[in-house]
């Protein structure tokens, strides 16, 4: 093979390997929280009351509530649903198998880098934006 040839289907490997491992962005999961989340805690994620006199959480100060720090484990779980399938009451939906997806991210957890569901990625990234402090 020429040398021209072998440094074409390079630049070709290259440029797929680019598209498929970029990270997901806070932006795709807006559009995935405006989709899935927004009905009940609001545009933009304040919270409010649900029918039945329940109320969805203010998901701008998860960070506040936890000492100024993010807990991408936590909000990982709660997403979905891990965390709240064995309690009783609870409103928030299993989103879970809904955002299984097979391109799976690399993302660090409590210093561990785990394979991740591109759309739970995205939307934790969009989450972890929002925040603000009290």
């Amino acid at each position: 093979m020429s040398l021209r040839l072998l440094t074409f289907f390079g630049v070709c490997l290259l440029a797929a390997c680019s598209t498929q491992d970029a990270m997901p962005t806070a932006q795709e999961g807006e559009a995935l929280f405006a989709t899935n989340c927004a009905a009940c805690h609001g545009y933009r994620g304040e919270g409010g009351e649900l029918v039945g006199g329940q109320s969805a959480p203010d998901l701008t100060m998860i960070a506040a509530r936890n000492d100024g720090v993010f807990p991408r484990a936590y909000v990982l779980s709660r997403i979905d649903g891990y965390e709240h399938r064995e309690m009783s009451g609870q409103v928030m939906p299993e989103f879970g198998a809904m955002m299984l997806d097979p391109e799976m991210v690399p993302l660090v957890v409590d210093g561990v880098q785990t394979p991740t569901p591109r759309p739970m990625v995205a939307l934790m990234l969009y989450l972890e934006e929002i925040q603000v402090s009290e």
